[in-house]
């Protein structure tokens, strides 16, 4: 076991040799693709549980190269270095990798060019996990790129679709604008101080001036914007919605999205230096909370709804890192990498079944599609916060962590948890309640569609109960809930809920499905005519 983390590399290395095997053979490998394919993400599965169960207190192992040593006087060198937090994130994305790539055997059986698929899918795993271990900031920029060009790839899977095509352009020029801010904070950092080496910079970081550090910050800031798509740099994220539902999965659970706030967390010591740069992150991160959900409230595209959702849930990440709660966002986003992922999957069985993405062609999906129902009701009430659910524990953290340093944007949080909770509610019942409105004949995929559901809707529904074990394990401070926030939230989440089941009422009576119902004021007055 002791061996497997000392060649903690090899979660690098996994992923990207099945790429390339699947790249250069995959054509031969018939219905053997999906299970090469999970090799890389079993790696990292692997590295992290292993990591996580036995390594002693304190124990980082690490390894690095040399590199351009020859051209730059100082030398730089490409490493990597395993921690509680990269076991964390290596877990979170290996396990949902790995379902993505057991949804993708049934969903992508009968598409064209599917070594393309699954090697690009298996080179993001890599991509990811380069970024989680690097040691460097060198090493994060460069696992950052090319997770950049994954994305492209994968978006665009379809490329000869023009919507598709776009879409993955997009996505790939928008994120730039924030990669660019990145790079130019490793010039200023390298200027500074000579070197990009993480502890290097972390023990010089008190010392800098403060418009250095200020400089540092907001443009470690742009590039974290750009990745996890928030406000302004948003708006790549609803057309990647033209990709294959798993990859949607992939992206906006465990890898590219979660990117942004990790590279916060990793360089936390140095961020933490400049007050204007954890400011500017909490407003940010509330304006794009409350803003993108409004966004979903008034989607009709499946998928869509989705998208915007995972917008506004890391601008909850964002707002605990400016408040400095870095433990609180990354516990946030390891139950959101949970009930997405399990929500995209819900919504790629159902355009599996129902050959469409527009909620006012579906309804009744619980009766025809119950492993779906069932698994999707559990993903949207984490979603909303309902207790005992894992979507409950986290929120109420980052709330709690935050009220104790702006009420603002405590409030406009509590604003976003009502919008979520209604969005939720209303996706809901027109996706599962009342008559079917589409044109197909809705049914459950086979089993290697149904295990990931349960899977994720097991992790979804339990893995709140772990917060307090997974804060302290990455060096958090685990805190007892807050009772009072608590109870606030779920009052919240519960006027939401209920909003949004008459929201969606009052659209299903506008297609025409049933009477709206009576006013008061309506009733009185047929009482007084003699109705």
């Amino acid at each position: 076991m002791s061996g497997l983390i000392e060649y903690g590399w090899v979660v690098v290395a996994a992923p990207c040799v099945v790429a390339v095997v699947i790249a250069a053979v995959g054509g031969w490998l018939g219905r053997a693709l999906p299970a090469v394919a999970s090799l890389g993400p079993a790696t990292l599965v692997g590295v992290g549980a292993v990591y996580l169960a036995y390594a002693r207190p304190g124990s980082e192992p690490s390894g690095s190269v040399a590199w351009l040593a020859s051209q730059v006087p100082e030398g730089l060198s490409v490493g990597w270095r395993l921690d509680p937090l990269a076991a964390v994130m290596l877990l979170t994305v290996g396990v949902v990798s790995a379902l993505v790539v057991v949804f993708s055997a049934a969903y992508m059986a009968h598409q064209p060019g599917l070594p393309r698929y699954y090697a690009a899918i298996s080179l993001f795993t890599g991509s990811m996990a380069g970024l989680v271990v690097a040691d460097s900031l060198l090493g994060i920029f460069m696992a950052w790129e090319v997770m950049g060009a994954c994305s492209y790839l994968l978006i665009g899977f379809w490329f000869t679709r023009p919507r598709a095509a776009r879409a993955a352009m997009k996505a790939f020029l928008v994120t730039r604008v924030g990669d660019v801010g990145m790079l130019t904070a490793l010039a200023l950092l390298w200027a500074e101080l000579g070197t990009l080496d993480l502890d290097a910079v972390f023990a010089a970081a008190p010392d800098m001036a403060p418009p250095v550090a200020t400089a540092a910050g907001l443009l470690l800031l742009a590039g974290a914007i750009g990745k996890s798509a928030q406000f302004p740099l948003h708006i790549w994220l609803p057309d990647a919605m033209e990709g294959p539902t798993p990859v949607s999965a992939l992206i906006h659970a465990a890898t590219m999205v979660a990117a942004g706030v990790f590279l916060i967390t990793r360089t936390w010591p140095l961020f933490s230096a400049s007050e204007v740069a954890m400011t500017v992150t909490m407003a940010v991160g509330g304006i794009t909370a409350i803003g993108a959900a409004l966004s979903a409230l008034v989607q009709t595209d499946l998928k869509r709804v989705l998208a915007y959702s995972t917008v506004s849930q890391l601008g909850f990440m964002f707002c605990a890192l400016g408040a400095g709660a870095w433990a609180a966002a990354t516990f946030h986003l390891v139950t959101h990498a949970a009930f997405k992922a399990l929500l995209f999957l819900g919504a790629g069985s159902v355009t599996h079944a129902c050959a469409s993405r527009d909620l006012r062609e579906m309804g009744g999906l619980l009766r025809s599609m119950p492993v779906t129902g069932v698994t999707w009701i559990v993903g949207a009430a984490a979603l909303a916060g309902v207790p005992p659910l894992a979507g409950f524990f986290s929120k109420d953290k980052v709330i709690h962590e935050l009220a104790s340093v702006s009420t603002l944007w405590t409030g406009v949080l509590f604003a976003a948890a009502f919008v979520t909770a209604l969005y939720a509610s209303r996706t809901t019942r027109l996706l599962l309640f009342g008559p079917y409105r589409g044109s197909a004949t809705p049914h459950e995929g086979p089993l290697s569609m149904w295990v990931p559901l349960g899977v994720l809707g097991c992790l979804a529904a339990g893995a709140g109960a772990l917060g307090p074990w997974l804060v302290e394990t990455i060096g958090g401070h685990a805190s007892a809930l807050d009772v009072g926030i608590a109870v606030i939230a779920t009052a919240v989440a519960a006027a939401g809920i209920t909003a949004g089941w008459f929201v969606a009422g009052r659209e299903r009576a506008a297609m025409g499905e049933e009477p709206v119902a009576e006013t008061g004021r309506e009733r009185v007055r047929r009482f007084v005519a003699g109705g």
